[in-house]
């Protein structure tokens, strides 16, 4: 089965809904969580717009889209033809095995997995609202599952420090497709995004402007010693709720570490790239700006170890950092997940 068939055959279904991230980011969506009970309308209305989607009353459900999903998407009837491909490669649903709730960003998510009757795999529904309770963002898909990897207990050669200085907060990260939507990908099986965060967002205001994050033109630093492979700058910085599908990575940097260990840093800021091929760097040396060129839904940093010098191939590496503090805690080395609050150590705590 395949999944473009289901979450990217129409693309408006993949409406990016404030998540960092590329690689089919709109397919796995916002994070969810345990329910609270300001969850509870997201429960609700999920379950509501999941049975109407199920019963085959696509109009009801485009009467709740949100007018961007509703342009985006162009007609009810597109919407009606959706359902019936999923009725076509699904059947029907069998079983529901799990449902969770939860917010982030002013973002609503509602996912539904369930046993369905021409797959044996799990699949899940997952529905994004907004604060009016609109439909922002919807697919349907199997559940996505970690890519096999030969390197689930590689220890880094490199000694790295965090390519930041000051508090992130790490959006994706981790070995479990559930703390990283990345784990899917074997180049990118442990791959990070790494966002600022300030009372929970990561922007100030609506949002609509790339300068209202945080992160936005924050300085990105060597981790280690290394020599540039590939520095690639010019390409624009994508409005929000835009993408670039053709250069992935947008402006990147490429660092050999030695040893077989390659360092991606992508998104950087159009112009902003401070290195270029050959170029020595050691720790703390700025190789560019945080941005949002590429296929990415808002400003942040994709980081990623991989064990080839081009991007695309070979697997992933785990990237383990030195000298850092998570949540506050003092971390010596270790490998940052999702939810953790992140910085070097000699500055973590007061920046």
């Amino acid at each position: 089965m395949s999944t473009q068939i289901l979450s990217a055959g129409l693309a408006a279904l993949l409406l990016a809904v404030s998540m960092p991230g590329h690689s089919q980011a709109s397919t796995t969506a916002v994070p969810t969580a345990d329910a609270t009970p300001q969850d509870a309308p997201a429960m609700q209305a999920g379950r509501e717009l999941s049975q109407l989607f199920l019963q085959g009353d696509t109009d009801a459900v485009w009467a709740r889209m949100s007018p961007q999903m509703q342009q985006a998407l162009g007609s009810a009837a597109a919407l009606a033809q959706f359902r019936a491909q999923v009725g076509q490669q699904l059947g029907e649903e069998q079983a529901v095995l799990d449902e969770s709730v939860g917010t982030d960003q002013g973002v609503h998510a509602y996912v539904r997995t369930s046993r369905w009757s021409k797959l044996p795999a799990p699949i899940l529904m997952h529905w994004a609202l907004d604060d009016a309770g609109k439909v922002a963002g919807f697919s349907v898909q199997p559940k996505p599952q970690a890519a096999p990897s030969p390197h689930l207990d590689y220890q880094t050669k490199a000694h790295m420090r965090l390519p930041f200085d000051g508090q992130w907060y790490v959006f994706w990260g981790g070995h479990d497709i559930e703390q990283n939507y990345h784990a899917a990908s074997p180049g990118q099986r442990f791959a990070y995004d790494l966002v600022k965060h300030v009372d929970g967002s990561s922007h100030r205001g609506d949002g609509k402007a790339l300068e209202d994050y945080y992160c936005w033109n924050e300085k990105i630093l060597a981790p280690a010693d290394g020599t540039v492979l590939e520095a690639v700058d010019g390409l624009p910085d994508q409005a929000i709720g835009t993408r670039n599908t053709e250069a992935i990575a947008g402006n990147h940097v490429m660092l050999d570490l030695g040893n077989g260990e390659y360092a991606l840093f992508a998104h950087l800021r159009q112009g902003s790239v401070a290195v270029e091929a050959g170029q020595e760097v050691a720790p703390g040396d700025e190789i560019g700006r945080c941005g949002n060129s590429g296929n990415t839904s808002e400003p942040h940093l994709h980081f990623h170890l991989q064990d080839a010098p081009v991007f695309g191939e070979g697997d992933g590496l785990p990237a383990f950092f030195e000298h850092y503090t998570a949540d506050g805690e003092a971390v010596e080395r270790g490998e940052p997940v999702k939810g953790q609050t992140i910085a070097p150590m000699d500055d973590g705590a007061s920046k």
